[in-house]
């Protein structure tokens, strides 16, 4: 963790939090999460093992890279507990479908549930029914738009993601000497709050600075809509100065449309902060710069904090008796300078 993370987070002694895990997208092949992503405490306060704790979970198909390693975060976050037990129920294809695997969930009466939900605002009822049940729920990134429908809603800084990009894109632009840039924007899903977060966080701090975007694709967080997407741009802007990537997943394909396109009069970011993206950015050999991050180690903070509020403790290194209602985790800027310093915590 470096000295501009916003937020740290114990867990009786062991960091969680924006600066213990980075996202990787790159495979949906995902290796056993290293200690620095899902770790719990040893020794003391809330290492102890306490009440037993059934943690209910429930996350979209791992189709992305950042998406398996919420699940596999989670999974092994549980595991390092004596006593919690994880049960997990599948997401299905839709928000449809994921409702009805969770009320199957709440008839089996788990302590705590977490979830990711495939859309907040269409899972809102689902919070809210399984809260007034007396099951504590944990939402996950994808945020409920009711406060009544969750105990803790953890997810990382969106706008935040948006403000770091921007500001290393103005910082090297006006290191160059460049007044009058063109920038483009490679979002993810438009109909997610996320993507649109992004691009306002993005927008707002290009403003603070006379900056804007000359256009925008949205992708679908996959490499060949990266790829498409990304071509379609290139295309219409014959010379561009930067371009802000949403998502190191979709990234993969946006590379690949640069490098067929043999362009390179520009440097970009990145986002999320894969490993594969980590590893680019120290060779120095492609026009991506750097990256921000969006953390999927908020699975295994999630889990912990779930084990917590089951058992009825607080965060021992906060004075109130209760885990809190809302935490986000800070977004960070990886560089060439700083690559090898969180490579070591990718996956």
């Amino acid at each position: 963790m470096t000295q501009h993370s916003r937020r740290r987070l114990l867990f009786g002694g062991a960091a969680v939090g924006a600066g213990v895990l980075l996202a990787g997208c790159t495979s949906n092949e995902q290796a056993t999460p290293t200690e620095a992503q899902t770790k719990a405490a040893e020794g003391g306060g809330n290492a102890e093992p306490g009440k037993k704790v059934t943690i209910g979970f429930s996350a979209p198909a791992a189709d992305h890279g950042w998406i398996a390693a919420i699940t596999n975060n989670a999974k092994a976050q549980a595991a390092a507990y004596s006593d919690v037990e994880f049960k997990t129920v599948e997401a299905g294809a839709d928000a449809a479908a994921q409702r009805a695997a969770l009320s199957t969930l709440i008839s089996q009466k788990p302590d705590v549930i977490v979830l990711l939900p495939h859309d907040g605002k269409e899972l809102n009822s689902f919070g809210l029914e399984a809260m007034q049940a007396g099951i504590p729920v944990v939402n996950l990134d994808r945020a409920f738009p009711d406060a009544k429908a969750y105990r803790l809603q953890i997810k990382g800084d969106n706008y935040g993601m948006g403000v770091s990009a921007a500001t290393f894109i103005v910082e090297q632009l006006k290191a160059k000497g460049v007044s009058n840039p063109v920038i483009a924007e490679i979002a993810g899903m438009d109909e997610l709050e996320l993507t649109q977060e992004r691009t306002q966080g993005f927008n707002d701090t290009l403003a603070q600075h006379g900056f804007k975007v000359a256009n925008r694709r949205a992708a679908r967080f996959t490499v060949d809509s990266g790829q498409q997407e990304t071509s379609q741009l290139l295309q219409a802007l014959p010379k561009i100065d930067a371009i802000w990537n949403h998502d190191d997943d979709q990234g993969i394909g946006v590379l690949a449309a640069i490098s067929q396109a043999n362009r390179s009069e520009f440097f970009m970011v990145g986002g999320a902060g894969s490993k594969k993206a980590m590893e680019d950015i120290q060779a120095d050999n492609t026009v991506l710069k750097a990256t921000v991050t969006y953390s999927p180690s908020m699975a295994s903070s999630a889990i912990s904090l779930a084990r917590l509020i089951g058992q009825e403790r607080g965060m021992s290194d906060l004075v109130e008796l209760q885990v809190p209602k809302e935490i986000i985790l800070a977004s960070e800027t990886i560089t060439k300078e700083n690559a090898s310093n969180y490579l070591k915590l990718g996956f």
